[in-house]
């Protein structure tokens, strides 16, 4: 009887443990929230998306409004082109703009959303007129460094 018992709660821990696992992995692949409800698909052209990837959060207010659907580049601009599948119960003004975020310093990357005051809203298809690429870090130390090393050479002229 005593090792049925002990069984049972190994048995238990085991799920439990594998339900956590579950748990996290749905996390780390940012798809933890399913969403059925109605999405019209808006394009947004960035010049560099960093480390931008499908399923990102779309973000406006910090509030989750929508997610990144896929990631291309277009072969005539050379710009990639991200589509963003928005929730139909947000509208947004057609000047509105998209910025590539990150969540705290190191965080995963995000597509910032911000309002315009147009009267036209965007449309399935439409495309994103203003967009901001990625901060990319290794971009911000190289000019922090060649900075420094520009004034070190002027001040011993």
């Amino acid at each position: 009887m005593k090792n049925k018992s002990l069984e049972l709660w190994v048995g238990l821990f085991v799920v439990l443990g594998g339900l956590a696992l579950l748990f996290l992995a749905l996390k780390a692949g940012n798809m933890s929230s399913f969403t059925t409800g109605e999405r019209y698909q808006v394009i947004a052209e960035f010049d560099n998306i960093g480390g931008l990837k499908v399923r990102a959060p779309v973000k406006s207010a910090g509030v989750v409004v929508g997610r990144v659907a896929s990631i291309t580049l277009d072969g005539y601009t050379f710009r990639a082109q991200v589509a963003l599948d928005l929730d139909a119960d947000f509208r947004f003004p057609q000047d509105s703009s998209a910025r590539i975020l990150t969540s705290g310093l190191l965080g995963e990357q995000y597509i910032g959303f911000e309002v315009g005051g147009a009267d036209e809203n965007l449309a399935a298809g439409d495309k994103v007129a203003r967009t901001q690429s990625a901060v990319v870090l290794e971009d911000l130390i190289s000019q922090f460094l060649f900075s420094q090393a520009a004034e070190g050479k002027k001040s011993k002229e």
